[in-house]
């Protein structure tokens, strides 16, 4: 479990963009909640990351799997961090947060003046936390490569945010130094996907048009695994991803991970991640109950 400063504890969490920008989930998704198998509370939820300035990106509504494929083991995207700007959000949907029904942390993206200035924005609103994501595959932002900027975004967000900040990052990262440099003031770290060319490096992306895309799921374990046990002996607080059957859980809990995260399961098997929390929750209570029982018996 990760406990913030601010005293919000969490084990589960629905990752960037799995629930859509309010943490309810995707229209396709919503239906599920009559049928008892999609329950978004039960996750902290990191909404889709949001810019200063809206990004047309490379998803259109009307055909989201131009820029996704769902693969055997997981799916590659090439979103490209598509949003309608934080001042909408502010205006549509921040009003709307409340998160002692779900959860909300933030998720920004920008120049350091930007990323100052959406901090200051989302302080007004009922968040749990705000994540900085200095990791997406599918742009070009400079912030997402030099070190000296992710440090610096870093440390000017923090000292003008309210929230406890969650530093997104990517295996393409210098993991030592940003870390070193920024784990007085983060207070969790979360992995996002992995670029194609990583885990294919002799195969064409069937998103090859836009870049490659990014990889998650399954298929990006080998490479999301090692840096959740990397950052797990650096000492900090990480967030292990890419959880795409029950028995991950346990697996990424033994790396090191003091929370899960649900990310590209929600859009293939969008109950899952819901039936795999209650089934871990229900395996807890019931070894809680059974040491009880063994306590009460030997005394």
């Amino acid at each position: 479990m990760i406990v913030f400063s601010n005293g919000h504890r969490f084990e589960y969490v629905a990752a960037s963009g799995a629930l859509a920008f309010d943490g309810k989930g995707w229209f396709w998704e919503k239906p599920l909640k009559l049928l008892g198998v999609f329950k978004p509370s039960l996750f902290t939820v990191v909404i889709k990351t949001l810019t200063r300035e809206p990004r047309q990106g490379n998803l259109r509504w009307y055909n989201p799997f131009k820029c996704v494929r769902i693969m055997s083991g997981g799916t590659v995207n090439a979103v490209g961090l598509t949003n309608p700007g934080i001042e909408w959000w502010c205006k549509k949907i921040g009003p709307r947060i409340d998160s002692t029904k779900i959860p909300i942390v933030g998720s920004i993206l920008g120049e350091l003046d930007e990323l100052v200035e959406m901090a200051r924005m989302l302080n007004s609103f009922d968040l749990v936390g705000l994540e900085i994501n200095a990791s997406c595959p599918n742009t070009n932002d400079d912030l997402l490569t030099n070190t000296a900027k992710i440090v610096e975004g870093c440390r000017a967000t923090k000292s003008v945010s309210r929230f406890p900040i969650i530093l997104k990052l990517s295996v393409v990262h210098d993991i030592e130094e940003i870390v070193n440099k920024t784990k007085d003031i983060i207070e969790a770290f979360s992995i996002n996907s992995v670029p194609w060319q990583l885990v294919f490096p002799s195969l064409s992306s069937p998103l090859e048009h836009f870049g490659g895309g990014g990889v998650s799921g399954k298929i990006a374990q080998p490479y999301t695994w090692t840096l959740v046990f990397r950052l797990s002996k650096m000492g900090v607080p990480v967030i292990g991803p890419s959880v795409w059957n029950f028995k991950d859980i346990d697996r990424v809990r033994a790396l090191g991970a003091k929370a899960v995260s649900f990310g590209s399961i929600f859009l293939k098997y969008p109950w899952r991640p819901t039936l795999y929390v209650k089934r871990d929750k229900k395996r807890r209570r019931q070894g809680n109950e059974n040491k009880k029982t063994n306590y009460q018996t030997t005394r």
